[in-house]
C-alpha cells in the first residue's frame, strides 16, 4: 500500500519509543548539577530540546542487525547534549533571540552564560563516555565536534558573503549538520552490529546533507508559526544558503543589486527581505535547492541497500521521507 502522506516522526520513533524515554532520563542524569545557576539553565535548556531526531537515528542504527546495547541510550543522550551545546554556542555567536519559539540562553541570561553552558554540556558529554569505558565513541564525537567548530569558523570568517559559492556551502553543511548526524548513526552501529558502521555512517552523512538543505529551504517558505523563528531569518542575518547561491548565479543587473543592497543594510526591513525572497523564487533558487536535497535523500536510501531487514531499517527508510517533507 502506497503512503499518501509524509511519515511522522512519531511513527519513525515507534520501534525505539521506550528506549527514547531512557534517553530523556539519561539526559537529566548527565547534566544534573548542585550549583544553582547551572541547574537553572539546565532545566531551561532541557525544555528547549528538540524532537530527539539524532538519538532516534542512533537507536535505530543500533537495532539494525539485531545487536542492541544499553550503552546506546547513554550515547543517544550524549549526542543530544553535543547538539544542544552547538545550538547554544551558535545562538550566542549569531546574537539570536529565539530558538524553537523560545528566548535563547544569551537573551535570558547573557552571552557569557551561553558559552559557559555550551562548554558544560561538552565536558559532561565526554565525561559520560569516559565513564562507559568506550574510547572509539570519543574519537567519533570529537571528530564531529571539531568539524562543527571549523564549519562555524569558515562561516564567520567569510569576507564577502555574496562570494560564498556552492562548494563552500557544501563544506559548511558537511561540518555543521551532516557530521553529527553521521556520527549518531555510526555510534549506533559501533555499540551494535559494528560491521554496519561504515554504511550507516554514510547513510547519516547523506541524510544530514538533505536535512540542512531542507532547513535552509524552510527559511524561505515557512512562517514563524511553523518554524519557531521568523521567516527570512537567514537573510536578516546576512547568511547565504543554497537557495540564494543558486539564484544569484542566474541574476544580473538590478536583481543582483537588490540582493547587494540587503546585505549592505545592517537591519533590513521585512519589505526588503520579502523582495529578495521573491527574487530567489523567480530565479529558481528554491527549485534547485530542493533538487539537491532530493538527490542526497536518494544517496541515503542507496546506503541502506543490502542491510538486515526489520522494523529499524524500515524506520530509517521512513526517516528519509520525513526529512524531505518536513515543515519545521
Amino acid at each position: 500500500m502506497l503512503r499518501t502522506a509524509p511519515p511522522k516522526l512519531s511513527e519513525i520513533q515507534s520501534p525505539v519509543g521506550a528506549r527514547l524515554d531512557t534517553v530523556i532520563e539519561e539526559l537529566r542524569r548527565i547534566v544534573v548539577a548542585d550549583f544553582e545557576p547551572i541547574a537553572e539553565v539546565n532545566e531551561y535548556l532541557l525544555q528547549m530540546r528538540g524532537k530527539l531526531f539524532r538519538p532516534t537515528l542512533l537507536l535505530l542504527c543500533n537495532e539494525v542487525g539485531g545487536r542492541p546495547s544499553s550503552d546506546a541510550e547513554t550515547l543517544g543522550a550524549v549526542t543530544e547534549l553535543v547538539h544542544l551545546a552547538t545550538l547554544v554556542h551558535d545562538d550566542a555567536v549569531d546574537h539570536s533571540v529565539l530558538r524553537r519559539g523560545m528566548p535563547t540562553v544569551n537573551t535570558l541570561w547573557s552571552h557569557q552564560v551561553a558559552i559557559i553552558m555550551g562548554d558544560y554540556f561538552y565536558s559532561r558529554s565526554i565525561s559520560e563516555i569516559t565513564r562507559l569505558g568506550l574510547i572509539e565513541p570519543i574519537r567519533v564525537l570529537a571528530g564531529a565536534a571539531n568539524a562543527m567548530t571549523v564549519g562555524e569558523m569558515r562561516q564567520l570568517t567569510a569576507h564577502d558573503a555574496l562570494d560564498f559559492d556552492e562548494a563552500a556551502y557544501t563544506r559548511l553543511i558537511e561540518c555543521k549538520t551532516a557530521s553529527l548526524i553521521s556520527s549518531a548513526c555510526e555510534l549506533g552501529a559501533l555499540v551494535g552490529d559494528v560491521e554496519l558502521r561504515k554504511p550507516l555512517a554514510g547513510f547519516g552523512h547523506h541524510l544530514g546533507m538533505a536535512f540542512q538543505i531542507v532547513d535552509d529551504l524552510l527559511d524561505y517558505t515557512a512562517d514563524e508559526a511553523d518554524t519557531g523563528k521568523p521567516s527570512g531569518l537567514d537573510l536578516r542575518e546576512h547568511k547565504v544558503t543554497l537557495p540564494l547561491i543558486a539564484a544569484l548565479a542566474r541574476m544580473d543587473g538590478s536583481d543582483r543589486r537588490a540582493v547587494e543592497d540587503l546585505f549592505d543594510d545592517p537591519e533590513p526591513d521585512d519589505e526588503r527581505i520579502g523582495e529578495v525572497v521573491s527574487l530567489v523564487i523567480d530565479h529558481g533558487g528554491l527549485e534547485y535547492a530542493r533538487e539537491q536535497a532530493v538527490d542526497y535523500a536518494g544517496r541515503a536510501a542507496e546506503a541502506l541497500e543490502g542491510l538486515p531487514q526489520g522494523p529499524a531499517l524500515d524506520a530509517l527508510r521512513e526517516s528519509i521521507g520525513y526529512v524531505i517533507e518536513r515543515r519545521r
